[in-house]
């Protein structure tokens, strides 16, 4: 008899990546290409089911039946998988994803938004495992979110939930592409600890990160400088870790979590973070659920989203 596997699916605007994987969560084999979002929907998906065929083929050799396809894309997916808004990806805005890759792969397909595909994979085979309720954020180039509760994925009434990036800190702030302004993301994202670095550069400051091209100024030059004490890029951090402490303790206070799971390439800055995000936390939030919220970092890296959304995808299969 045959073992089984999962396919999983993180559908970037910049990179989607796939992967094959056993129950256990363990990653047998992967790929990725880019999406190249300017040569649109037909393209991609022509490309996409070539990366899927390349992993159903391996799996056909290594004599392992694919029960289901999972995948995580960016927006609001409705029940069903139909992408309602894709930030990133426009021509998927209104596209039934999950039908048109079951129809193409004569799978069963789950599609979930991306940081929910993080949270359960955290949840499952991560740092989440042993809270019972808890917040997953992603930092990257924006600031996303995927809510745990009771053990149980919580999407919203229409998938919406969860968008933590797109709490406002400072109403009259930088301007957000959500059409607001002062949102979370634009100070604790990757993005935004680059615009406050500018900023600080544009005023005059002295630092290391002056050197370098506008190209290569990144979260982890921002964290690299940080370590060497660099007095513009601890500022950055400072004002990254304080809104990210202001934001937490609202959650805190109103669902009074068991944890709060940072995942995303600025989170191995945590430690540098964690100092004036405490802080925050400490001033704002209620004694009690200030204690029970553990503030960690992920265990999965780059690949719990696809962890999660296959996960979710054997889920829904198995019941």
């Amino acid at each position: 008899m045959s073992e089984t596997a999962l396919i999983g699916i993180d559908l970037g605007g910049t990179n989607c990546r796939a992967a094959l994987l056993a129950e256990s969560g363990e990653i047998l084999r992967s790929n990725r290409i880019p999406t190249r979002v300017a040569e649109g929907r037909e393209q991609f998906l022509s490309r996409l089911f070539e990366l899927c065929d390349d992993l159903l083929s391996f799996a056909e050799n290594e004599k392992r039946c694919v029960l289901a396809v999972g995948m995580g894309a960016a927006g609001v997916i409705a029940e069903g998988g139909v992408v309602t808004v894709s930030p990133n990806v426009a021509w998927l805005d209104g596209f039934p994803l999950a039908e048109t890759m079951a129809k193409g792969l004569r799978l069963p397909v789950t599609v979930v938004n991306d940081a929910n595909a993080v949270a359960w994979g955290e949840a499952k085979f991560g740092a989440g495992r042993d809270f019972a309720s808890f917040l997953t954020i992603t930092l990257g180039t924006g600031v996303g979110g995927g809510l745990v509760l009771e053990r149980r994925l919580w999407k919203g009434s229409d998938g919406a939930a969860g968008e933590i990036g797109h709490f406002v800190v400072d109403p009259g702030g930088r301007p957000c592409k959500c059409g607001s302004r002062g949102c979370l993301e634009r100070y604790a994202s990757a993005t935004g600890m680059v615009c406050s670095v500018i900023e600080l550069l544009e005023q005059g400051k002295a630092s290391v990160l002056k050197m370098l091209p506008p190209a290569e100024l990144t979260a982890f030059e921002i964290s690299r400088a940080a370590r060497s004490g660099d007095a513009v890029a601890l500022r950055a951090l400072q004002e990254a870790g304080e809104r990210l402490g202001q934001v937490l303790a609202s959650v805190a206070n109103l669902l009074n979590l068991d944890g709060v799971v940072i995942c995303g390439g600025p989170s191995a800055s945590l430690d540098l973070l964690r100092p004036w995000l405490e802080a925050e936390m400490r001033f704002r939030t209620f004694a009690i659920p200030f204690k029970r919220m553990q503030i960690v970092r992920g265990e999965l890296g780059d690949e719990a989203g696809i962890v999660g959304a296959a996960t979710l995808a054997y889920e829904a299969v198995m019941g």
